[in-house]
């Protein structure tokens, strides 16, 4: 159904989001640290009209149902609204910071797989932001956007992220990967063309979703903060590299050693690859996205036999490197390849899910794309 079917009358306009998948730098962002998404393709777009009586009124063309119909003044965090919690929530963090946002009625479609760890909760928060923005004339910097989004994901909906997802949906460009400090948001545009050094990035959506991940995503989350309480330090991202071992030796919880192991070592294999790219050694990241699968795996603990099977049956045709991206226990893995094994590796990824009679998953070329923007 269109925007005017739905709402009896034309939209004031549309914008849309990105999802998008993290070369290196996982777990990081919500330790202070760096991390290196790149924006995909695939989008969520929304269809957007302003309204002056304070209605909310939601609907998506990718979810079974009608239209959610809110008012701005009664939104509040925790309520079950399935997805239609995400864009409630940005409304209500608008309010919330004293900006002067009312109603509106928004029509969402999205290309953004669910589930698959590629950030389809903050494509769908960050062109929500970004309508709103312009339909009210906020004049929000993409920085202050991505900030109400994640405060949108923690404290409406009550999941504990970070902040890179949105940061990479509002801020990421077109043949880049996204550099970003996340304790201050500095970024830097770093140049990824992988096809004119005839490479390609595989995404490999493993189209499955452990149902512990929620419970254990913020569980590893408490184990970081409480390492860093124990070394004394405001973040895990203040552990030199070099005192890691040190660190550990103060450290009795094993679930907080492994913890903190991941996050420093994960923090110095970002620098390892933005040197690498600067340098113009693309293929030189293979190794360090191997090893930041095996600490994901073996410290971190959020891999799983769907994502293990990818990265192994990637290796052994022939991939560069491959790891799994995103919070873990399901969702994707990314493969490096050369252009004219892409489809050898495919095939061993494929056949190794029908060997373990796993569901088929899904594969496709991750090619950096453009941020938010109005269309």
């Amino acid at each position: 159904m269109s925007f005017r079917e739905i709402y009896g009358s034309a939209p004031d306009g549309a914008w849309e989001a990105p999802g998008r998948v993290n070369l290196i730098g996982e777990h990081t962002d919500y330790n202070d640290g760096f991390v290196m998404p790149l924006a995909l393709p695939h989008t969520c777009r929304v269809e957007a009209a302003r309204r002056d009586d304070g209605v909310l009124r939601l609907h998506s063309a990718d979810v079974p149902g009608g239209v959610y119909e809110l008012t701005v003044d009664s939104l509040t965090p925790g309520a079950d609204g399935g997805w239609a919690a995400y864009p409630a929530g940005v409304v209500w963090a608008l309010r919330e910071d004293g900006l002067p946002v009312g109603g509106a009625d928004l029509h969402f479609t999205s290309t953004v797989p669910t589930g698959a760890g590629l950030s389809s909760s903050a494509a769908l928060e960050v062109s929500t932001g970004l309508a709103l923005d312009e339909l009210y004339g906020l004049g929000l910097s993409r920085e202050r956007l991505a900030r109400l989004c994640q405060r949108a994901e923690n404290d409406f909906v009550g999941m504990p992220c970070g902040i890179m997802d949105q940061m990479a949906s509002a801020c990421c460009t077109e043949g880049h990967v996204l550099h970003l400090d996340t304790r201050d948001l500095a970024q830097r545009q770093v140049p990824f063309d992988l096809a004119s050094q005839g490479l390609r990035l595989l995404v490999v959506d493993t189209r499955v979703k452990h149902t512990l991940s929620d419970g254990a995503y913020a569980a590893q989350r408490r184990w970081c903060e409480k390492g860093a309480e124990i070394l004394g330090v405001p973040a895990l991202r203040d552990v030199p590299y070099e005192e890691l071992e040190q660190a550990l030796g103060r450290i009795d919880d094993p679930d907080v050693r492994r913890c903190v192991r991941h996050i420093v070592t994960e923090n110095r294999r970002v620098e390892e690859t933005i040197a690498l790219l600067e340098r113009g050694e693309t293929r030189a990241i293979g190794p360090v996205l191997n090893a930041g699968h095996a600490s994901l795996r073996d410290d971190f603990q959020v891999s799983c036999a769907e994502l293990d099977a990818v990265v192994e049956s990637a290796n052994a045709a022939g991939a560069i490197g491959a790891r799994m991206t995103g919070g873990g226990f399901g969702g994707s893995a990314l493969v490096l390849v050369d252009e004219d094994a892409a489809e050898r590796v495919t095939e061993a990824v494929l056949e190794a899910f029908r060997t373990a009679g796993f569901r088929a998953p899904r594969v496709f070329e991750a090619v950096p794309s453009a941020g938010a923007r109005r269309v």
